[in-house]
């Protein structure tokens, strides 16, 4: 099975066929048209406004659920059911578990291909990453199940990463940020013997708390972790796969002068070194040298304007919006305004915006249908619909 396929099957048996139609809670929010950016016309550009489905405390995080559900994390611990009745009680709460200092909290939820096992990305009240799993039966979590698959120690209480999710292969991705403070202090985003300034791969279910891949690009290499798919990442807030084709993108975000989004495509060995903390985008930070292998992003931006840190999106494969399809959309956390990158054999051919502002985005999500939803730090929850 080639991988676009694998990518179709596990997501068609992850939506169950479901479509998600969520009950707008209130009306449509446009901001006003942004100017043209690069090739792309404002009168070019889809027509897209962001309708507000839901309210949450904080919510960060998101991942299609059963029966074509979204669910939604929140930082300080609780994990909601976003359906056609709205939000719902947590279906989880670990707050007393971790905390919000920093950068710390829960940042990261998953759901395993089958919806049989779901995962959770925090940081514990002493700073750790940790990644919990906890067994599925029909639609819901069973508490007592619940187990540590993988645990990294954090020297600082910023730049830990943590969004995880299920790669086309069926293997779990983790991402680690390089272990915080600034100008990366202790050089982990080079040290291949460090889990921090990294993007995990695992199989949480193949061994005891988890198996390597045999096919890691690393496993052989006695001065490597196993477990390293790829390096040289400052703080790999949110990354996600195309739904269609398989290809990973990561929103790395930047020290002081730039974002950026890294990609890989569905044939990647892994391996590849995105150049933290030598380069910062394809400029080297602080007189530092570009690696040899270095892999520079495909798309950067600068800090002269109003963003200050990349929100990875996803590639768009709904239908809601045909003329943005297979487009990618990300955000700016400073800046707010959704964005879209048009890509060909992983080149950039054209840099838009869409007119709309989520506000504070901090992360996004993809329904089991494709369609795209926006987090806000100040508790929105919306949905990318046409004008």
């Amino acid at each position: 099975m080639n991988l676009r396929t694998r990518t179709s099957a596990i997501t068609g048996a992850l939506c169950l066929a479901a479509s998600l139609a969520l009950t707008t809670a209130s009306a449509q929010e446009a901001a006003p048209p942004a100017a043209s950016v690069q090739e792309q016309s404002a009168a070019q550009a889809p027509q897209v406004a962001l309708t507000k489905v839901a309210t949450a405390q904080n919510p960060i995080a998101g991942t299609p659920g059963p029966g074509g559900t979204l669910w939604v994390a929140e930082r300080a611990g609780t994990v909601r059911v976003l359906s056609r009745q709205g939000l719902g009680r947590p279906v989880l709460d670990i707050s007393a578990e971790t905390t919000t200092d920093g950068e710390r909290g829960l940042l990261g939820i998953a759901f395993s291909p089958g919806y049989t096992h779901f995962y959770i990305s925090y940081t514990d009240l002493e700073g750790t990453s940790t990644v919990d799993e906890f067994s599925v039966q029909k639609g819901r979590i069973k508490a007592d199940s619940r187990r540590t698959v993988l645990t990294q120690t954090q020297p600082y209480a910023n730049h830990n990463g943590g969004d995880i999710r299920f790669g086309p292969d069926g293997y779990l991705y983790i991402a680690l940020g390089d272990g915080g403070s600034g100008g990366d202090p202790h050089g982990n985003g080079q040290n291949l013997n460090t889990l921090l300034g990294k993007l995990l791969r695992i199989d949480p279910r193949g061994g005891t708390p988890y198996a390597i891949p045999a096919d890691n690009p690393f496993v052989d290499d006695p001065d490597a972790r196993d477990e390293i798919w790829a390096y040289g990442l400052r703080n790999p807030w949110r990354f996600s796969f195309d739904a269609d084709r398989g290809d990973l993108l990561i929103g790395d975000v930047g020290q002081s002068d730039w974002e950026e989004i890294d990609w890989a495509p569905a044939s990647s060995k892994g391996g590849d070194n995105y150049g933290w903390s030598q380069m910062e985008g394809t400029h080297p930070f602080r007189g530092g040298t570009e690696p040899a292998n270095h892999v520079p992003p495909v798309h950067e931006y600068d800090r002269t304007g109003l963003g200050c840190s990349v929100t990875g999106g996803y590639v768009y494969r709904g239908d809601a919006i045909a003329a943005l399809r297979g487009q990618y959309v990300f955000s700016d956390y400073c800046d707010g305004t959704l964005r879209t990158l048009q890509m060909e054999n992983g080149k950039v051919t054209g840099v838009g915006e869409l007119g709309v502002s989520g506000g504070e985005v901090i992360s996004f999500a993809e329904g089991c249908d494709g369609e795209l939803y926006v987090l806000a730090q100040g508790g929105s929850v919306f949905r990318l619909d046409p004008a």
